[in-house]
């Protein structure tokens, strides 16, 4: 995929935004919404929504072709087996077997096509772009993701209130957190404040 760079901006169930790197396109694409007690954060209402997130970097691929409610309809069904897929590995549970076949047919399709600019050192995607095209690539990314290298670094937050799944590849294989800037500081304040309530509570009267 044509993506050096992943990541979006997410606004959490108080209305907190923050940057969201879940290491992956595909991973980025599952938290865009979804279902059941998810659909309060759901992006993708109708299919200008989805014609747009994938204009967004790092994919750019903006549909050349209007989105269809159909291609909506089975991003949706692609984005709920992205997450259970990846909530799956990180758990060292099997795959769901229909979450396997959405990936896979998802994948069957055409992909993106990456063409060569004009000038010889840009890219692109040949026209046509169509939101179906964009799905398969993200479904073979996360093909990808789940038989590759990195499998065994598909992960949940560490936090017992948080769900966003990343896959972490970065050297030392540490990453915990979704953010450190949400639930990696809101674990370092209740630690600070449960070791100030420790000393306090050990200091003599």
């Amino acid at each position: 995929m044509r993506a050096n760079a992943t990541g979006r901006v997410l606004t959490d169930s108080r209305g907190t935004s923050f940057r969201y790197d879940a290491g992956a396109v595909c991973l980025d694409f599952a938290h865009t919404g979804g279902e059941g007690r998810y659909a309060v954060f759901e992006t993708l209402h109708e299919p200008g929504d989805l014609g747009a997130w994938l204009a967004q970097p790092p994919l750019s691929a903006g549909p050349t072709v209007p989105v269809t409610a159909r291609e909506l309809a089975a991003a949706k069904a692609l984005r709920q087996a992205i997450w259970e897929t990846a909530h799956a590995r990180a758990a060292h549970r099997p795959l769901p077997g229909t979450a396997v076949d959405t990936i896979n047919r998802a994948a069957a399709g055409p992909p993106l096509v990456p063409a060569l600019g004009a000038d010889g050192t840009t890219a692109r995607w040949a026209a046509p772009v169509r939101a179906a095209h964009a799905l398969s690539s993200l479904a073979r990314e996360m093909i990808d993701l789940l038989s590759g290298p990195l499998a065994g670094r598909v992960r949940v937050c560490a936090s017992d209130d948080c769900p966003l799944v990343f896959v972490d590849s970065s050297r030392p294989g540490a990453r915990r957190w979704c953010s450190m800037e949400r639930c990696g500081n809101r674990h370092k304040l209740r630690a600070h404040r449960a070791r100030r309530s420790v000393e306090d509570g050990g200091r003599p009267l």
